[in-house]
């Protein structure tokens, strides 16, 4: 298996740790690190199949890179290879000089008293926020959100009863409408005399006349005189001056006939 996350050169594919490769094992001439030998591994990449190689490293129970590819996440590798090699740098330079060994320590000294005093400020900086009640903060908040929900609720259940209310309005408008159609008086039938007049009665009378109400409900009736017989005035006309003369010829005629009629002592006759 991989022991490190590495990338290919060729291609640029990932390998992460742990994939399992069929690899080519040997032993590295010539490299021994405290009587262990060295061994050197070959696998090939998932996508291009270059060859990829790297060999085993027991003076830091490590594995290092040797061809093909590049290895990621190195940097705390390399970090601490730098600590290692600062500090055994400064012990070296402490075993000769003994007044580096004093300044040394000197740094020590004031590097330690610098992080004392940054932990009491930081001591003081947490005591004035613990004056702060978190639980009742906490507290508060689920207390508002209860509230919220209740709210919420109280207005889902408000909605439900308007839209229940309003089918119910138009169930009711709908039954009264119904109501009032069948209390309408229906067409009373005739009485038979005799059993046998059924069959003499000409039903197309009962059908027109079916037609005609159902027309008159739809569109109205067409001979509505009664109705519009307030709205209509007539207009008198003016005699004629014609007619007048006329009229006053006739007039003198008569009363002159009349005259000579009496006149006479000779009664008119009828």
């Amino acid at each position: 298996m991989a022991p490190f996350n590495m990338r290919c050169k060729t291609c640029g594919e990932y390998i992460y740790k742990g994939k399992k490769f069929n690899a080519r094992k040997e032993t590295v001439q010539n490299e021994v690190y405290l009587g262990l030998p060295i061994f050197r591994f070959y696998i090939k990449c998932t996508r291009c199949l270059a060859e990829i190689t790297f060999k085993t490293d027991p003076e830091n129970t490590d594995y290092t890179m040797e061809h093909g590819a590049t290895r990621n996440f190195q940097a705390e590798k390399l970090l601490e290879e730098e600590e290692k090699r600062l500090q055994k740098e400064r012990e070296e330079e402490e075993l000769n000089n003994p007044m580096k060994v004093l300044e040394n320590r000197t740094k020590d000294s004031k590097l330690e008293m610098e992080v004392l005093e940054n932990l009491q400020e930081l001591k003081e900086l947490n005591q004035r926020q613990a004056n702060v009640d978190f639980e009742a903060m906490l507290r508060q908040y689920k207390e508002y959100e209860e509230e919220q929900k209740r709210r919420e609720q109280e207005e889902d259940e408000q909605e439900m009863k308007a839209m229940l209310e309003e089918v119910q309005n138009r169930r009711l408008l709908v039954d009264s409408d119904s109501d009032e159609e069948a209390a309408k008086p229906s067409a009373k039938p005739v009485a038979k005399t005799k059993p046998t007049d059924i069959l003499q009665e000409d039903p197309q009378p009962q059908s027109k006349k079916l037609k005609t109400e159902s027309w008159e409900r739809s569109v109205g009736k067409l001979n509505s005189k009664s109705q519009l017989a307030g709205l209509v005035t007539v207009r008198k006309q003016k005699p004629s001056a014609s007619l007048a003369n006329r009229t006053e010829n006739r007039s003198t005629t008569a009363s002159a006939g009349n005259c000579t009629w009496g006149g006479r002592g000779l009664a008119p006759r009828s």
